[in-house]
């Protein structure tokens, strides 16, 4: 299966955030289309990002180097970045690496994107 990919800008009460639709699976083939997404946003001066996970079907764990990097990269400018993921297959493998610690998961897209920092 292929990685769909999209993004729109968003304002909340946490500020102007940028939302990233991922849809399909997160794989060691896909996972580079989602890092030069994400790479080429920070670029671009988008700091607050929001990945919506709600379409993807499957994650391994180049997907969560992926995120974690891109974690990384909008730290680097006071950013942040939430995930959106409300599928217990995908939340459990963020509970057993401990990320959950490290990522803001929200339930919904609103949610995440009313979040204040």
């Amino acid at each position: 299966m292929d990685l769909s990919l999209s993004t729109r800008n968003v304002s909340g009460a946490g500020g102007d955030r940028t939302v990233v639709e991922v849809g399909g699976e997160i794989d060691v083939y896909t996972a580079p289309k989602l890092r030069e997404q994400l790479v080429e946003l920070v670029n671009d001066g988008s700091y607050h990002l929001v990945v919506d996970m709600e379409g993807v079907d499957f994650l391994d764990s180049t997907g969560l180097g992926v995120l974690v990097g891109g974690l990384k990269r909008v730290r680097a400018h006071e950013g942040s970045l939430r995930l959106v993921c409300n599928q217990e297959r995908i939340l459990k493998i963020f509970r057993i690496t401990g990320l959950t610690k490290v990522f803001p998961i929200h339930q919904s897209v609103d949610e995440a994107v009313n979040a204040v920092d």
